[in-house]
């Protein structure tokens, strides 16, 4: 009976952990459960054979990433198989963690493996989020826990990957006091010196995160404030490239900027590709634009580009940027402030690869070539100046750190997310935003599309969401208007980027190399 029960626990508790880490993310927002939910995978897996631990591991996370990515049905070209295989391979280095806890836990001992968790886990996040064409740093634990600001303060420190290494920390604490209770059931010695270090250890580094987040979240913002307008369009997908369109887009960009400027805002934004055509190739769409910055007297920041994404490839000889302008009022000679998008989305604005690998042979569609960008622009908005990243450049921590880096004082989001369609992805999109905003203490402010279009605080804190008289804030059209205050700080994060990343990678090394080195399995 004993060997049932724990079989079917060995084949339940996978399956439970992806359920509980799926469920702490939008659109279920039950943020507690990630605090607990890796515990009984890893209970599953101590002093569990490699092979057995990594098999468990990955059916963990395809259960998490199916879950978390069940929107990508709904974007246009795309299908379960792509579905199913962007959750085996972000599954698969859920697997490797298993793998090395399991290799720890049978040559070293369980109390080892706990302690080695946190390290090992920050360390594949990282390296899934920066693997090449493939990297995608979407669904990192920490995310979870976007509307706990309390918590996440610590990001400033050592970035996103900091709050993980909190929460992974506390599911080892807890199932470390599991494997005590089972020990001590079983007779055997149940609380050593290790685990009870690991569980104070643990203690001690959360109301540390408590005490940081409430020492930073008291201190007030004071500064000169500027006052911004976000203009959410709520363009059709099907219509943004039609030509019998263009006109329409453009009056519902003009008419909304004309009504937001009788309050004066020091800057109007725009989402990613708001134009119909780029103003940068097309005079005419160009001219429209300066007229209406010259009929609203406002700087107008706005995303212009040719082609859409998921498109056949165009014309061979020209160059398409996915760009962000600053247009100011003035005469028509006067150049705007440009920015090229520097991170290009795979399988969106290029297919990697494209002569080497052949990606129709798995039903992936061929798309417009884009160029990227070379350099980090800041735009200047005297006497202030911020940066601007387009659609997913807000996910990449190390990209984005850059700008402010390199003296941003606030940072602008364009992006277009009408072909997430009504899903919970804007929201996971969003709790990405708002790490941004806390690594490096400034405003970030977003501008899309279909929405989420709002403004974040560097505490973290949401405000100022374009809505609808029922609340709702995807597709919808409308805007809003809101204060920042320019930041000049730089946290220790900006300056030293992903420092505790590298340390976990040494320490995850050196353990698994030093367990491997032991030739006998020692007790758990």
């Amino acid at each position: 009976m004993r060997q049932i029960i724990n079989i079917f626990f060995s084949i339940a508790a996978p399956l439970l952990s992806g359920a509980l880490m799926f469920f702490a993310f939008p659109d279920y927002h039950q943020a507690v459960l990630a605090w607990v939910a890796l515990v009984p995978v890893m209970l599953a897996i101590a002093g569990k054979k490699p092979a057995v631990a990594f098999l468990l591991s990955l059916v963990c996370g395809i259960c998490f990433f199916l879950g978390l990515f069940n929107w990508i049905l709904v974007v246009s070209k795309y299908s379960w198989l792509h579905h199913t295989l962007l959750a085996l391979y972000l599954g698969s280095y859920i697997g490797i963690f298993g793998l090395a806890f399991a290799i720890i836990s049978r040559r070293i001992n369980t109390t080892a493996a706990f302690f080695a968790a946190p390290f090992i886990w920050i360390a594949l996040e990282f390296a899934r989020s920066n693997m090449s064409f493939i990297a995608l740093p979407w669904g990192l634990l920490a995310h979870s826990q976007y509307q706990t600001p309390l918590v996440i303060q610590i990001a400033s420190l050592a970035g996103v990957y900091s709050v993980s290494f909190l929460m992974v920390a506390m599911n080892c604490a807890v199932a470390a006091c599991v494997y005590a209770l089972q020990s001590y059931r079983d007779k055997k010695i149940a609380w050593t010196k290790g685990r009870l270090a690991l569980i104070s250890g643990t203690a001690t580094l959360f109301l540390f995160a408590l005490f940081y987040g409430n020492l930073l979240s008291s201190k007030p913002f004071s500064g000169e404030r500027l006052k911004l307008a976000l203009v959410q369009g709520n363009i059709n997908q099907s219509q943004k490239w039609d030509p019998m369109y263009a006109g329409v887009i453009m009056r519902t960009y003009a008419e909304s900027s004309l009504e937001v400027s009788k309050h004066k805002p020091d800057l109007i934004v725009w989402p990613e590709t708001a134009t119909p055509r780029a103003i940068s190739m097309d005079p005419g769409v160009y001219r429209e634009v300066k007229r209406i910055v010259n009929l609203t007297g406002t700087n107008l920041l706005l995303g212009s580009s040719q082609p859409q994404k998921f498109k056949k490839p165009g014309h061979k000889n020209f160059k398409y940027y996915n760009s962000a302008f600053l247009i100011t009022p003035g005469t028509p000679k006067s150049k705007p402030q440009r920015y090229d998008k520097i991170r290009l989305f795979p399988f969106g604005e290029y297919l990697p690869y494209r002569n080497s690998i052949p990606w129709a042979s798995i039903s992936v569609p061929d798309v417009s070539s884009y160029v990227a960008g070379k350099e980090f622009k800041l735009f200047e908005l005297p006497p202030h100046r911020f940066g601007v990243t387009i659609c997913w450049e807000n996910m990449f921590p190390d990209l984005f750190r850059q700008f402010v880096k390199n003296g941003a004082q606030f940072m602008v989001n364009l992006t277009n997310e009408a072909w997430f369609g009504k899903t919970e992805a804007p929201d996971q999109f969003l709790s990405m935003s708002v790490f941004r905003a806390v690594e490096n203490r400034v405003f970030v402010v977003r501008c899309t599309n279909t929405g989420i279009s709002c403004f974040i605080d560097p505490n973290g804190r949401v405000y100022g969401r374009v809505e609808d008289s029922n609340g709702e804030d995807t597709f919808i059209r409308g805007f809003k208007i809101a204060s920042i205050v320019p930041q000049n700080s730089k946290t220790f994060y900006t300056r030293y980027g992903d420092w505790l990343v590298w340390l976990s990678l040494a320490i995850s090394l050196g353990v698994i190399g030093l367990a491997m080195a032991r030739k006998t399995p020692q007790s758990v």
